[in-house]
């Protein structure tokens, strides 16, 4: 069980809800296959496959999201649907009016609703309820949004908010390559993505590349902000850094691997001991990757931030 990226909240440290209780919370939206008629079914499903919601290693929770789609393409749709308009046609010596080619392919989805085929994934999110965190694994807040928007739908109360910082990723990072290193136990590695204020299609990817040279720094000074870099903290867990604060390709180097014993067979216990090593390097990361950005924002400050996002609407995203 090892994450590869991750999209991190906040929730109330500690957060007051019994394991029992989220579990019952769940359960009132298991997730049931598709019936004939729909495009789409979202519910939880037991992490580990058995009648547990909530999958719990050393106060560390682990819950699943079971997402079954439909796939019935629209352009299938029409094509039907404008076969039997030339049926319809040909038999009433005029062409269907828009009002009855709506119909029609209305009732040729409901048709061939049944007959698509299905595609079924899962996803993950960890929680720390004492640390307060929720991390999911996802490659962007909008996927990660399909977790939470349930999440929501499902459980009594969610007291959840994005993580804000004193200081923006982007002016951070700009520093760190300015400077030639990271702060703390972070390395900089050898990806990053630099981007135009003035031109935001304007940009600038290095991969494997060393990122201490004079062409980074000329970059920086020429006005382009970096909108993410590859870091590694305390040589034990490499990732992207992004400019909205998420974790990307995140990877969990040998040294924290190697601590997995080899030698066992058991599936469920490898996937138990894995959770708990990856959620064992994550409770360090989080609190170290908000330091490093000078500490959360207070309640009143992440407020006023809020507010204030409007007026900053027609700004480039990073």
């Amino acid at each position: 069980m090892w994450f590869k990226n991750l999209q991190i909240y906040r929730l109330p440290a500690p957060w007051n809800i019994s394991l029992e209780a989220l579990d019952e919370q769940l359960a009132r939206r298991r997730f049931v296959p598709c019936g004939s008629q729909d495009p789409e079914s979202r519910g939880w499903l037991s992490p580990v496959g058995n009648d547990q919601l909530v999958h719990s290693i050393g106060g560390q929770w682990l819950i699943a999201l079971g997402v079954e789609q439909r796939l019935l393409p629209p352009s299938v749709v029409r094509q039907v649907a404008d076969e039997r308009a030339e049926e319809i046609a040909a038999q009433q010596g005029y062409k269907p009016g828009r009002k009855q080619m709506k119909e029609l392919r209305e009732a040729v989805q409901q048709e061939l609703m049944p007959r698509a085929f299905t595609r079924r994934r899962k996803m993950y999110a960890w929680i720390d309820p004492v640390g307060g965190w929720l991390g999911v694994d996802a490659p962007s807040q909008t996927r990660a949004e399909d977790l939470l928007e349930v999440l929501r739908q499902t459980l009594d109360t969610l007291p959840l908010s994005l993580v804000r910082t004193e200081r923006s990723p982007v002016a951070a990072m700009a520093d760190w390559l300015a400077g030639g290193e990271a702060p703390g136990n972070f390395t900089i590695d050898q990806d990053a993505e630099l981007r135009s204020v003035a031109d935001e299609k304007a940009a600038v990817r290095y991969v494997r590349h060393a990122l201490d040279g004079e062409d980074v720094r000329a970059h920086l000074a020429a006005g382009k902000l970096p909108t993410r870099l590859a870091l590694t903290f305390d040589d034990r867990v490499s990732f992207v850094l992004t400019e909205k604060t998420e974790i990307k390709r995140l990877n969990f180097l040998d040294v924290v691997r190697e601590q997995l014993d080899d030698k066992e067979t058991d599936a469920q216990a490898l996937f138990d001991a894995g959770f708990a090593l990856m959620t064992g390097e994550l409770r360090l990361l989080l609190p170290a990757v908000v330091e490093v950005l000078g500490g959360e924002l207070k309640a009143a400050e992440t407020s006023a931030a809020a507010g204030a996002a409007p007026a900053l609407a027609g700004d480039p995203p990073f």
